[in-house]
This record gives C-alpha cells, sequence and structure tokens, in this order.
C-alpha cells in the first residue's frame, strides 16, 4: 500500500464511514506550500506546493458510476455518446454529482434521462435558468439531471433524487472533428480530469473562489483501487476510405470488421479504469486524403467544412538558424511518470539543434529558473550545460506557468525576420487558461508556441488554445516510449519552412469563415475551415507564402460531401473564435458572454453560459424524506504521484462544518459490484424507452392527422 501523506492521513480520520465528506476552508481552495530554505530558485529543490479544495476520498462512495462511450467516426467528424450510470448502493435518497471532460473541440447537443422505462429529454437554457429548474424540481423529489460547463472542456453531470437501490442513466452527446496530421488521423476521448492547480494570485473575490471549485472534485485515495469509473468504449470506424495501421497508444484494443471499409474497436479488457485518455490512430490503406469537403443545410442557412492540407518538402540545406525557447514544467503535478518523460523529450530536442542555433531553457514550478540571461548559440559547451541542469530537475511545487511564458515570449530582436521558436512541456494542469491565452495574444510577436502536452491526461483546451494563439501545433506524449517518435515528428516539422501569411476568400458565394485567424502551417498540417452562408456555391481559395515563394489551393464548394454535423461544428468554433476576441480585449466580458450564451441556445450547444437540463415531472422524493448529496471522486491520472502531489510535509488543515445532509453514516457495501452488466442493461433500457418515446410520438401525430 501506498504510503500517505500527513494531510491524507488528517483527511482520511476525518471522513466518514460511508458518505465522504468533503474537506474544505474558508475560502473554499486551500493551497498549502512548504517554504525553502531561501528564496533562490532551485530546480532541483522539492517544494511541495498543492490545490487540497475538495479532499480525499478514502471509503467508497454511495453513487457507483460506470460509463459507456460509443463512438462513431464518418469521415472526419465523430459522433460520440456518453452513457453514466448512477447507482445508489445506499439507503438513503442521493444526489449526486461528476466532473469530467470532453474534447476542446466538441459540441454537446444531447442530453436523455432514463428512469425505469421513460426517456426524458434535457432543453437547452441558460446556465441560470437550467439550475433554477433543476433546484426546484430536486427540492420538489422529482428526478431531475443537469450539464454545466465548467470550462470549454470540463463537464459537470448532476443528478438528482436517486433512491435507495435505484440506477439512473444519463446519456449525452457530442460531435467533434477527426484530426489529422501528415497522412494520420486520430481521435482522442478524455476520461480523467487531473487536479488542477489554481494561483493564490486569482483568488481576488468569492466569485473567483467559486470559479476555481468549479474545477476541482474530490480524489480517491489510491487503496481504493481501480474501481472506481469505470468506462466501456466501442468506436464505429467508417472513415471513408479503408483505415489500416490502427492502433491504441495506452489501452489494448480488439479491432473487428464491419464491412468493406468499415472497423469495430472494443477494449480488449471490456471496460478499463477511468485513469488516463483513450486516443485511437489510423491511416489510409491508399493515398491519403489531402482535401475534405462537407456540407450542411439548416434552418434556411448553408454551412461548410473544408479541410486542405499543403504538403510542404522539407529542404535542409535551406532551413537558417533559429531561436528555439524551451520551458519544461516541474511542478508537482509532473511527478513520477510525467516529469521523466518531459526531461527525456527536451534532451532529445537538444540533440536536434546545430552550432548555428540559439536556444534557453526555462524551468517552471511556483519559482522559475532561466538557465542564461538570454538565448544562446548551440556550442558543445553550453549544451552540455543545458543537458546537466534538465537532467537535475525534479517534480514539486505550483503550476505558475505566466512567469515561465512571460520569459518565454521575451525577444531582444522583435523586428528580425528569423524563426523563433518556444516549446512547451507541460501538463497544463491550472486554472487560469484566460491569463495564458491574454499573455499570448498581447505579446506573442513574431514568436511561434508549440505546445507538448505530457502525461496520460494533459489539459488538452490549454495545449490547442495556446498553440492557436502562438500559431504553432500541440503534440500529446502519454508515454515514455512515444518519445522519440513524436519528438523526431515534431522537431522535423519545425524545421519545414512554415506556410504563413495565410488567407482564405470566397469567389462566387458569401460565408462567415471561422477561424478568423489563420495559423501558420508547417508539413502535413491540416487547415480546417467553417463557413456559414446562404447558399452552397462558389469556390474558396486559400493562399499563402511558403518561405518566399507563394501558395494557393482553390476547392469547389458545390463538390461537398453532405454530413450532419458542421453547423454546430461551426458553432463551436464560433465560441472559440469569441474567446479568443475575450483574450486579445476586442470585446469585453459581458459581450463575450452574450455572444456565447446566444449561439448555445441557437444551435442547442452546452456552453459556459447555457446548460442542459432535463425533469422527470413525477415526483419520486418524499418531502419529508432527507436527500443527500454526494461529489463523486476522480481517479488519479495513471503515472501521477499521490503523495507528491499533496506534498510529504504539509500541514493539516482544519475543516468547516459538513452541510447537515452529508453527515450521515451509510452502510455501503466493500467491494465493487460489475459495472459491465449493469451499463448493458441500461443502454437496453435507453433503446426500449428510445422505441417507446418514437411510438407515442407518432401516436400523437396520427391523432392530429
Amino acid at each position: 500500500m501506498p504510503t500517505l501523506s500527513p494531510l491524507s492521513k488528517t483527511l482520511r480520520r476525518r471522513l466518514s464511514s460511508g458518505t465522504i465528506t468533503l474537506v474544505t476552508v474558508a475560502v473554499t481552495c486551500l493551497i498549502v506550500t512548504t517554504a525553502r530554505a531561501d528564496d533562490t530558485p532551485d530546480p532541483a529543490a522539492g517544494g511541495a506546493l498543492m490545490l487540497a479544495g475538495k479532499g480525499v476520498a478514502t471509503s467508497m462512495p454511495a453513487v457507483r458510476l460506470g460509463t459507456d462511450m460509443d463512438a462513431t467516426v464518418s469521415g472526419q467528424t465523430m459522433r460520440v455518446r456518453v452513457t453514466q450510470a448512477f447507482r445508489n448502493t445506499s439507503n438513503q435518497w442521493m444526489e449526486a454529482t461528476y466532473l469530467y471532460p470532453l474534447p476542446d473541440d466538441g459540441a454537446v447537443d444531447t442530453l436523455k434521462m432514463v428512469v425505469g422505462q421513460r426517456v426524458i429529454i434535457g432543453h437547452i437554457k441558460r446556465h441560470e435558468e437550467a439550475r433554477q429548474i433543476y433546484d426546484a424540481a430536486k427540492a420538489q423529489g422529482q428526478k431531475a439531471a443537469l450539464v454545466e460547463s465548467d470550462r470549454p472542456n470540463l463537464f459537470r453531470n448532476s443528478v438528482a433524487n436517486i433512491a435507495p437501490g435505484e440506477t439512473v442513466l444519463v446519456s449525452i452527446e457530442y460531435q467533434a472533428p477527426v484530426r489529422q496530421l501528415g497522412g494520420e488521423f486520430a481521435m482522442r476521448l478524455p476520461l480523467v480530469v487531473g487536479p488542477r492547480y489554481v494561483p493564490p494570485h486569482t483568488l481576488t473575490s468569492g466569485a473567483a473562489m467559486a470559479d476555481a471549485a468549479s474545477v476541482i472534485a474530490p480524489l480517491a485515495d489510491p487503496r481504493l483501487g481501480n474501481s472506481l469509473n469505470p468506462v466501456s468504449i466501442t468506436v464505429h470506424l467508417a472513415p471513408g476510405f479503408v483505415p489500416a495501421n490502427i492502433i491504441s497508444a495506452y489501452h489494448k484494443i480488439n479491432v473487428a470488421d464491419a464491412g468493406p471499409a468499415a472497423r469495430t474497436i472494443t477494449l480488449a479488457a471490456g471496460e478499463e479504469p477511468a485513469d488516463r485518455d483513450f486516443e485511437l490512430r489510423w491511416r489510409s490503406a491508399s493515398a491519403d486524403p489531402t482535401i475534405g469537403l462537407f456540407h450542411q443545410t439548416l434552418n434556411g442557412q448553408h454551412y461548410v467544412m473544408a479541410t486542405i492540407t499543403p504538403q510542404v518538402a522539407v529542404e535542409p540545406d535551406k532551413i537558417g538558424p533559429r531561436e528555439m525557447v524551451f520551458v519544461i514544467d516541474n511542478s508537482g503535478s509532473m511527478a513520477g511518470e510525467s516529469i521523466a518523460t518531459a526531461k527525456q523529450s527536451l534532451l532529445h530536442a537538444l540533440d536536434t539543434l546545430r552550432p548555428e542555433d540559439s536556444f534557453n531553457v526555462i524551468r517552471f514550478d511556483d519559482t522559475m529558473t532561466q538557465l542564461f540571461d538570454h538565448s544562446t548559440l548551440a556550442s558543445t559547451e553550453q549544451l552540455a550545460l543545458a543537458r546537466k541542469f534538465i537532467e537535475g530537475l525534479d517534480a514539486g511545487g505550483g503550476t505558475e506557468m505566466l512567469p515561465a511564458l512571460k520569459a518565454a515570449l521575451a525577444d531582444e530582436h522583435p523586428e528580425a525576420k528569423g524563426v523563433r521558436q518556444v516549446l512547451f512541456l507541460t501538463d497544463g494542469d491550472l486554472d487560469d487558461e484566460k491569463e495564458m491565452m491574454a499573455e499570448i495574444a498581447v505579446h506573442g510577436g513574431r514568436s511561434r508556441v508549440f505546445m507538448v502536452g505530457i502525461g496520460s491526461a494533459p489539459n488538452n483546451f490549454l495545449m490547442h488554445r495556446m498553440s492557436e494563439a502562438g500559431r504553432g501545433t500541440y503534440t500529446n506524449i502519454g508515454d515514455r516510449a512515444e518519445v522519440t517518435t513524436k519528438m523526431t515528428a515534431l522537431i522535423d516539422r519545425l524545421k519545414a519552412p512554415a506556410m504563413r501569411e495565410l488567407t482564405a476568400r470566397i469567389e462566387g458565394g458569401s460565408f462567415d469563415l471561422t477561424p478568423q485567424r489563420l495559423p501558420d502551417l508547417y508539413a502535413g498540417e491540416p487547415l480546417v475551415l467553417l463557413g456559414k452562408g446562404d447558399r452552397i456555391g462558389g469556390k474558396l481559395t486559400v493562399s499563402g507564402m511558403i518561405g518566399d515563394k507563394p501558395w494557393s489551393e482553390t476547392v469547389d464548394l458545390a463538390k461537398a460531401s453532405e454530413s450532419p454535423v458542421v453547423a454546430r461544428l461551426w458553432a463551436n468554433r464560433r465560441i472559440a473564435d469569441v474567446e479568443a476576441q475575450r483574450s486579445s480585449q476586442q470585446i469585453d466580458g459581458s459581450a463575450a458572454d452574450e455572444a456565447i450564451a446566444k449561439l448555445g441556445l441557437d444551435y442547442d450547444l452546452v456552453t459556459t453560459q447555457t446548460s442542459l437540463v432535463a425533469v422527470d415531472e413525477t415526483p419520486a422524493r418524499a418531502a419529508n424524506t432527507r436527500l443527500t448529496s454526494e461529489e463523486l471522486p476522480l481517479l488519479l491520472p495513471k503515472g501521477w504521484d499521490f503523495d507528491k502531489l499533496l506534498g510529504q510535509d504539509a500541514p493539516a488543515a482544519e475543516p468547516s462544518a459538513p452541510p447537515p445532509e452529508q453527515d450521515q453514516e451509510m452502510d455501503l457495501p466493500q467491494t465493487a459490484t460489475g459495472f459491465l452488466g449493469k451499463i448493458q442493461l441500461g443502454l437496453a433500457m435507453l433503446a426500449a424507452g428510445l422505441l417507446g418515446l418514437g411510438a407515442t410520438r407518432r401516436r400523437r401525430a396520427g391523432g392530429r392527422a
């Protein structure tokens, strides 16, 4: 058994034997630090700093959760149904909430709650209205489900009035684009939220503290094992060509034929703990397609999605000197496998530098060290010094990324025409994403920012948005075995001449295109454009410069294939544009919130301003019966170090009084029960309920006729 830190032991003593009593302090978020002997930044020092917002769960929750994910890949988009089974194992009426991630470019548009043979359809409402509807239903004893978006890639499901021994299903659906890079296609299903570090300087008000608390959930003590939150996954792969080289780097899978150009992929183990993201990659068995063109008509409007992949040849003899700034995160959340992977990745990158290149290395936790005062030539001596510096790094402390980002973007020669590339190696598990985007938007200059997400569950939203704002790319390295392959591919792309100064125009039609600010592109990277217009027609031309040579490509929009997902992908991408405008201070916060709310309502999307709510009109819980609330704990992402994250020498925190409804003991079973059977039964109930719902609608339609 792993040894618990003093803080963990204190929390464990204070937890009731039944319901998980969450340890909090007056400000909701408790930052615990152990000071260093002096103020000199020491990259090798531990300096534990943690966020202990909602405590550590050392006993099984009353409500057990199982998740089934069913994904269908059609062409260059995927549609995913996530069904969560909330099973109440106690003798109390329960309310359960669960924090979980989704792809940052995913658009959630459907909610169904299944109670017995009844299927209750959710409706999109403004955030405050949805919460009021849910709270009113909860108080009246009605079953209700609420889906809220705490961040663009973080969602929270709440289910009220689950009877003793009852299972309630909550099913959501979302769609997202399939990623393409250099002829390889990939889909990623996030499965766990890593604990987020909240910088103390952001906790300036009650609202700020409440916002920080929204991205935190209880952490499961590792001694509970991996039986919490199991997940089953099925992928129906129909990419429009014969798929080949189908691999999942982090999970063992089974692949079965489902037709000439289709495959069905399942987890080999049937179910897995939700402690690391699932990724599936494939290639075309024939020539790799370079252009994807799709359209959809919705409510009289026409939407188009164009994927253009320029093939840029690498000419090593024509690559000029580069300035490369490497930033490595050695905070506490990187402890364990992540810091070893990050160090190996950075050492590999150093090996690719040429004598004419200049470089610098910056490391950060809650302090920061810059190896050189300014970028220096990559001589043998300086590279040896950098390697020694990197090899001595250890993980500990908080994730204060902003000072490191500012130092990395500080450009002594902003008017120079040479290439300046910033590589960030981090898990990105921090809460102040808006500060990062704003810093790049205002001070990015000629720097290009390339994010390298380290570990089993990186903050993909932060990674993608920082790389987009910095006109770079995002690479995820989830395992040390991938370091050489993925870092080599990244460095090779960075050697290629970037396609820059990109513009897009429509001839013979008018479209509202997104993204509005086009990024630089490197070899094999696709440009995905989404547009909204009054009709499908005209030609789309994308132009840019490769080195000193012009480049352009034109596609005929009339040749686009039908797709049912383009409209909501356009709306979700437009929301990202609004957030970028907020970061660059082009619009103020209230205007951004209103624009996002309108998009959410118009396209039935869950956003930071809109939520999905479903209510069963039939009261279930008697008015005089107590309702107990519980927030379900999360597994620690695979490869993270539990004790290092919490801090071995962290002092104990005194808890505030727990809410009255959480101060009860419960009779809980001590062993996990089979999840897969329950979820399969629940899915059958969902199918039967949907058939019944369809029959009812047909009878009503016939009556009206």
